[in-house]
């Protein structure tokens, strides 16, 4: 009869492997990372068999599938536009049911995941998910509230949902003074733009990356666009009225001493006139495309000066 193995000895060879296998697997993907993401399978696709089989590498794991979560974004994002997400919110749930204090792995995950195609997945209702995951194993962290009511705001335009969760992160211990602001201007203004240059700008002097930094700018540029878009949308009707026809270049409107020359974005690139419809926007070659599905400001009644 087989005798049984030593208990003491087993774990220790079983940790021993999984050490083992952890090196060749980081090893792996800093040498061959281009591979990772073109696998659309995951061998291990639920949290509760991950955690039991990490024994104590839980951590360690955690850091493999964040990276492998973010060659997953990043080499998708680079397809351009036929980028498929479908294993980000796994391997970032992953993640953070191996590590739930990871911090990064719920915020940045929830902008990969709420971010509209095709920059990002276009799945603000698992960004909800994930972060509602932190909140229930972090639930004195006022940045997860703020994110969740970003996400609300900014990508559902549910402002009643969006007042609610900064409403109760500004409720919290330590929390920022402006979560409460955000609350009331979503009851009072909703989503005007206004309070949107506010939201932007202040994620951008509070960021502790500069990546969320770059795109708190980027928004606010976008914002910027947007206004410009409404005066010229002001001009271009200025010029149907006075003329009875819709202009179709730009020089139209510059010959008319409506505009001074061809207006840019405020990344430096032409707007675009498209002479069929008429319609104004920024061109598919700014960085500012597309630009966000957003409440339009308020119109303006005086008459449109030349730009």
């Amino acid at each position: 009869m087989t005798r049984p193995g030593n208990p003491a000895i087993l774990a220790s060879t079983l940790a021993v492997l999984m050490a083992l296998g952890l090196g060749v697997q980081l090893t792996r993907d800093r040498l061959y990372a281009q591979t990772l993401t073109e696998n659309r399978l995951l061998y291990v696709t639920s949290p509760k068999v991950m955690e039991r089989v990490a024994l104590s590498y839980d951590s360690i794991l955690a850091d493999v599938y964040w990276v492998r979560a973010l060659q997953h974004f990043g080499g998708e994002r680079l397809k351009e536009g036929n980028g498929q997400y479908d294993l980000l919110f796994p391997m970032l749930d992953l993640t953070t049911s191996l590590d739930p204090r990871f911090v990064v792995a719920y915020r940045f995950g929830a902008i990969f995941l709420a971010e509209s195609q095709p920059g990002g997945a276009g799945r603000p209702d698992l960004a909800l998910a994930l972060l509602k995951k932190g909140v229930a194993a972090n639930p004195g962290k006022w940045d997860y509230y703020h994110d969740i009511g970003f996400v609300y705001y900014w990508n559902l335009h549910d402002y009643k949902q969006a007042a609610e969760w900064f409403g109760r992160g500004g409720d919290l211990p330590g929390a920022p003074w402006w979560l409460k602001t955000y609350a009331g201007v979503m009851l009072a203004r909703g989503g005007d733009r206004h309070a949107s240059r506010q939201m932007w700008f202040q994620l951008g002097q509070t960021a502790n990356s500069d990546w969320l930094k770059q795109t708190a700018q980027l928004r606010l540029m976008q914002l910027d666009a947007l206004d410009t878009i409404d005066a010229l949308n002001r001009v271009r009707d200025a010029y149907t009225k006075g003329t009875g026809e819709r202009p179709e270049r730009w020089e139209q409107l510059i010959t008319a001493r409506l505009l001074r020359g061809v207006p840019v974005d405020p990344a430096g690139t032409p707007y675009t006139l498209n002479f069929a419809t008429g319609e104004i926007t920024v061109s598919g070659d700014s960085k500012l495309y597309p630009l966000p599905t957003e409440p339009a400001a308020a119109p303006e009644l005086a008459a449109p000066a030349p730009m």
